[in-house]
């Protein structure tokens, strides 16, 4: 006989929000300032600890300010970033965030774990905000209309219990890893790579309140994530070497290692040897319409780009911005007028498109795949002329640092630089090239513009066209 428990919550609901993180925390805070009466289910409320989701670009900054969450930045120790410095054969390019309406363009990195804790106190304490800490196990929906009408849950520390609670909206936001993705959108998550990470302690990099980006067989991130910590991540295509028998930390020591800035070595090296290695997969996922009643999904689990450009939070703020907008009581009444809730949908999946997600997404998968091409002659070339034109200055420094930073949201700008670095990489094999190489160089001209059409317009087909 069995000892399980039963129980139909219905609290009039007008928003059910499953996972606290960083699109779940700012929708419960953002809604509930709105006046609607959210609740935020998430499985545990500890302090999470992640090595990924750790450096707010300026945009993000901007977008958590347009929401009123600009106080979760304080008290955690969060440290400025103005830019990036990029090192790549013993040179360096110092790259700025463009200004932003005349003001000074800053980001911000930080623990993940003190920021969510931030965000979810933010949403604890906006009134009509209720916060469950349970396991989410099973969407509800009306077995004849296939409708969302809620989610059914275990307390935490209550196995044999179930408590199911209804709304009028659900949004998933349960992250990279959503149990529930699957069953809403056909899509699947893309996985070339993988992030190793580890702290480095007392590290003195080069450039200070800067992110760093070290290019080498594939890229290797380095930015402080409080006054003492750095954060390393180090992106390692393909399988990933066992870290159990020492593969992994020989692998890092003599690939990594050799090509880091001189004056981080030391501290790199005694956290190869004494810090935990903790991996990550590097997801993948176009974003798709939400054409499900009653349902939004939301954040990672609807859109995930590489994390090389450090975007996904930004993307995610920005998301909430638009939403919070589009679903306004002043124009969404009621959460329970499915048809208009639908019909916004389609006008968020196309807005959020020429906003910030469409440009940070293309960006992050276009960058990744220069960067990472080290056995393919013409992605070196390419990757060589990238690092070069960002040495130019001037535009060809600001346009794409304001791109990554989410502060210039037009896919059109990203698409012109883009293809000036690979004229540019054309014009330096003829600059640098013999007369005798003229004609061999024209051949080579015509694929490296090839593979420079062939790395972007797949994923401007999925973002923007699709």
């Amino acid at each position: 006989m069995s000892n399980k428990t039963t129980t139909l919550l219905n609290d009039d609901y007008e928003l059910i929000i499953v996972g606290a993180g960083i699109a779940g925390s700012a929708c419960a805070a953002t809604f509930g300032k709105q006046g609607r009466k959210v609740l935020l289910i998430e499985r545990d409320l500890s302090e999470p600890d992640r090595i990924v989701g750790e450096l707010l670009q300026p945009g993000g900054v901007a977008a958590l300010a347009k929401l009123g969450l600009s106080d979760c930045l304080e008290n955690i120790d969060a440290i400025p970033c103005h830019g990036y410095g990029i090192f790549y054969k013993g040179e360096n390019a110092h790259v700025l965030y463009p200004p932003s309406n005349g003001n000074p363009s800053i980001g911000k990195s930080f623990h993940h774990g003190r920021f969510i804790m931030n965000l979810r106190k933010a949403a604890a304490e906006t009134p009509n905000v209720t916060i469950f800490e349970g396991t989410a196990n099973e969407i509800l929906t009306c077995p004849i209309t296939q409708r969302v009408l809620g989610v059914m849950c275990t307390p935490k520390g209550q196995s044999g219990v179930t408590k199911m609670f209804f709304s009028s909206l659900t949004i998933v936001a349960d992250g990279c890893f959503s149990k529930f993705r699957k069953n809403f959108i056909s899509r699947q998550v893309a996985v070339k790579s993988h992030f190793v990470g580890f702290v480095l302690k007392d590290a003195i990099l080069p450039f200070s309140n800067h992110g760093h980006v070290v290019l080498g067989k594939s890229p290797i991130l380095m930015y402080q994530i409080d006054t003492k910590e750095t954060r390393v991540l180090v992106d390692i295509p393909g399988k990933l070497p066992s870290n159990s028998n020492g593969s992994l930390k020989k692998y890092i020591e003599n690939e990594v290692l050799p090509i880091i800035p001189k004056s981080v070595q030391p501290s790199f090296y005694d956290a190869l040897q004494n810090e935990r290695l903790r991996s990550m997969p590097n997801s993948f996922l176009p974003p798709s319409t939400n054409i499900n009643e009653g349902l939004i999904l939301l954040g990672d689990a609807m859109n995930m780009r590489h994390p090389l450009t450090g975007g996904g939070m930004t993307v995610a703020f920005n998301d909430v911005v638009i939403l919070s907008d589009l679903l306004s009581r002043d124009n969404v009444p009621y959460f329970d007028d499915v048809g208009l809730i639908l019909t916004q949908m389609q006008v968020f999946h196309w807005k959020r498109k020429f906003h910030s997600s469409t440009v940070i997404n293309i960006l992050a998968q276009a960058l990744y795949a220069l960067f990472a091409g080290d056995e393919d002659e013409n992605l070196r070339i390419l990757r060589e002329a990238t690092f070069n034109y960002l040495k130019l200055g001037g535009i060809c420094a600001s346009g794409p640092s304001g791109l990554l930073g989410g502060l210039i949201p037009n896919p059109i700008v990203l698409i012109g630089h883009f293809f000036a670095v690979a004229i540019y990489g054309i014009y330096k094999l003829f600059n640098n090239g013999r007369l005798i190489d003229f004609p061999k160089n024209i051949l080579k001209s015509f694929f490296i513009f090839y593979t420079a059409c062939i790395v972007i317009f797949p994923y401007i087909w999925s973002e923007v066209l699709f």
